[in-house]
């Protein structure tokens, strides 16, 4: 079997490699920082860090390219621990198992976090190499980006030097990003009231599975399953066809993330089994049906449970079921100026109980246009407020408007072009990026965002195309060479 650290370019894979051993989800970065620590000591570089905990690795120009403008290389060094039900992996200790499949790099039953460690990857390959020709260089490795982006929030004024930023977290080779959407989170916080469960009572427990779930903003826009809105649904039905009471209901896990699971735990009166089981075999095909382009691998099961002890009141079990199929999900508006783009979505990322009576709801919103944004947000706290939950919103971060004026844009196009014999994409994401925030902080920088392909992010799904980090590779090794001068 070819190993990794024997892919081309060797430099980014070996560190791809050495990352990939090192547990980082968000929230949980200190080893990951540690490592990068321990590199900059050994390759003697200046480093420093900042209060929320971003590092900064500077390097000096290389001889005659002094003269250049500071450029900033930056990726942030979280990743989202998502894995296929029955995989056995605790993401705050044990390293990706990943492997070579069809011209892909991709983890065994789990995201892989490529999404942003080839980013860190080839930073460290320029920053421990003596051959690479760059100006005066800084290395920014942000903290906490897929779970709220509070390392880029908290960037301070002065921090950094450097005038251009390239940020390396885009996941499509041959394209070029020069805006993004801003962000922020809705979070409903249901108390209930709990009912003795009768002795006769039956339970059944419902989950939704196979869904490929997806990146919550690239991938917002394909149709794709949302387990709570399929299973919720089935709920709903049949809460007015066979007077059922819910005890558990709990599916995905990540504020970024599609939701491709879910599970619910019920009880129904003695006499309604069979008649449950007939109309849920009648849903799942009626629902394989709708998805089947989309969602070829989504599966239903139905099977008996050990009674629970309590289930929700009724008034508020019904409150709970309308709201969750009212919850809107998906695309809310295109874009009138950038065609194809998204402007406005809105994701129902998950639900879990937090104790024995209260339900936690977590939804994200996005948009290119701030009022927009808040308007969708605040569409959500009323949906949720007619359930009768408290709700709080994020901080959020903003979006990040083009610049088709921008010089390092300029040059970008000219060096892909010159290299590959063709024109890069210029584009927007709908997806966030930190490069907003910094441009609140530095509204001076000129900044561009590019990286190899990678599919399936925030998901088990996730892999990463070997051909296009060389490609990637290239790219920024001559973006470096022709950075501006001042």
């Amino acid at each position: 079997m070819q190993k990794i650290t024997n892919l081309l370019p060797q430099e980014v894979w070996s560190y791809f490699n050495e990352i990939l051993a090192i547990p980082r989800i968000s929230k949980k970065e200190k080893k990951i920082i540690n490592y990068l620590v321990d590199f900059a000591r050994s390759n003697k570089l200046s480093y420093k860090r900042d209060r929320v905990g971003n590092l900064l690795i500077s390097k000096p120009a290389t001889k005659g390219m002094e003269k250049r403008k500071g450029m900033i290389l930056q990726s942030h060094v979280d990743m989202v621990g998502e894995k296929q039900a029955g995989v056995e992996h605790d993401f705050d200790s044990d390293p990706i198992n990943a492997c070579i499949e069809d011209g892909w790099v991709r983890a065994k039953g789990t995201t892989l976090g490529a999404d942003d460690s080839v980013g860190i990857a080839a930073s460290l390959a320029i920053l421990a190499s003596k051959e690479i020709k760059h100006g005066p260089l800084e290395c920014l490795f942000t903290i906490d980006e897929e779970s709220g982006m509070t390392g880029a929030l908290g960037l301070q004024p002065g921090f950094l030097k450097g005038s251009v930023l390239l940020n390396l977290d885009s996941e499509d080779e041959g394209e070029i990003f020069i805006g993004c959407a801003g962000g922020m989170d809705t979070i409903a916080s249901l108390r209930y009231k709990k009912k003795r469960v009768n002795r006769n009572k039956i339970a059944l427990r419902i989950s939704v599975g196979g869904l490929q779930g997806g990146h919550s903003g690239d991938e917002i826009h394909k149709g794709l399953g949302n387990s709570i809105k399929i299973l919720n649904r089935f709920l709903w039905n049949a809460d007015q066809r066979f007077k059922i009471r819910l005890s558990h209901l709990e599916g995905g896990k990540a504020r970024n993330a599609i939701p491709r699971e879910a599970e619910a735990l019920i009880t129904i009166p003695p006499g309604s089994l069979e008649l449950i089981r007939v109309y849920f075999e009648s849903f799942v095909n009626i629902l394989k049906k709708e998805m089947e382009v989309v969602e070829a691998g989504f599966h239903m099961a139905l099977e008996l449970a050990d009674p629970p002890e309590f289930v929700m009141s009724r008034k508020q079990q019904k409150k709970l079921f309308n709201a969750l199929y009212a919850c809107p999900h998906g695309v809310v508006a295109m874009s009138q100026e950038i065609s194809s783009l998204v402007e406005t979505s809105t994701n129902l990322a998950s639900i879990r109980h937090t104790s024995e009576d209260r339900l936690e709801i977590v939804t994200s919103q996005r948009s290119s246009v701030e009022s927009s944004k808040r308007d969708i947000a605040d569409r959500m706290a009323s949906l949720f407020r007619l359930l009768g939950a408290r709700v709080k919103h994020s901080d959020g971060y903003p979006g990040w408007k083009p610049n088709m004026a921008s010089e390092i844009l300029n040059i970008s196009e000219k060096v892909y072009q010159d290299l590959f014999g063709s024109e890069p994409e210029v584009k927007a994401i709908h997806a966030g990026l930190e490069c907003g925030l910094f441009l609140q902080k530095y509204p001076d920088l000129d900044m561009i965002s590019f990286g190899p392909t990678i599919k399936g992010a925030h998901t088990p799904e996730e892999r990463i195309r070997i051909e296009t980090v060389e490609k990637f590779w290239k790219f920024l090794l001559v973006m470096l060479e022709q950075a501006p001068r001042y």
